[in-house]
């Protein structure tokens, strides 16, 4: 497709083939998930199940892809469906508008994913998450905290043991520890938060910071699936 031709360029044809193949679960079309969707799709993954309850609202304007003054109460997952084919006709896009638990995982067999991209931010349902895909040996990456951040340089991919500084990362690296599970690579950020956690306010955020986030990860789950050569 002429859509691809200068990532086909850098990459070559056999390997942007096999990315028109795979198959992506997304759990979270937020601030950071949003930018994942944009990156995969931007590189001709074959097909996506997107996964989110919530609507746009005002607030998201100022980091999430998919928030305009003219989304603004339409379903995340909805409105990054219809971004996705207009990137490319050609991928199959499915939706879930539902909040995902522990009672509704097993809704789901991650055994016909290639990946499984977590990009929400509630501890339970990462946890359940990450246990469901590594019972089923599924490839899986899982996004830490980026609110209360201002420095993109500051974030990493590495396993959720060697993670340091991030408040979400501390919680989900002891739970994961007591539940023996291992071997799970996630993006964090080593920046010290810029405010302290209020439950009577909004997380602070800026752009930058989850917009990388997610392009990171993107380019993360591009290269291992396409088995590219990159940075990473």
């Amino acid at each position: 497709m002429e859509n691809f031709i200068r990532l086909e360029n850098l990459i070559g044809k056999e390997k942007l083939l096999k990315l028109n193949t795979k198959k992506v679960l997304i759990f979270g079309i937020g601030g950071v998930g949003g930018y994942v969707c944009e990156g995969l799709a931007r590189c001709g993954i074959g097909e996506f199940t997107l996964v989110d309850y919530d609507k746009v609202e005002a607030s998201n304007i100022n980091r999430q892809i998919i928030a305009s003054t003219m989304t603004i109460g339409k379903q995340k997952a909805e409105v990054m469906k219809d971004r996705i084919i207009a990137i490319n006709p050609k991928a199959k896009v499915s939706v879930l508008n539902i909040c995902i638990n522990e009672e509704n995982i097993n809704l789901f067999d991650f055994s016909l994913y290639d990946y499984v991209i977590d990009a929400i931010d509630m501890v339970k349902s990462k946890i359940a998450i990450i246990e469901k895909a590594k019972s089923q040996n599924v490839n899986i990456i899982s996004c830490m905290g980026t609110a209360n951040k201002l420095d993109f340089t500051k974030l990493k991919i590495e396993d959720i043991s060697k993670t340091t500084m991030c408040p979400l990362a501390k919680v989900i690296r002891k739970i994961l520890r007591d539940k023996k599970i291992t071997n799970v690579p996630v993006l964090y950020s080593t920046e010290q938060p810029i405010n302290s956690y209020d439950a009577k306010c909004p997380l602070s955020s800026i752009i930058f910071v989850p917009a990388v986030a997610g392009l990171y990860i993107a380019s993360y789950v591009v290269y291992k699936l396409g088995e590219i050569s990159g940075r990473i």
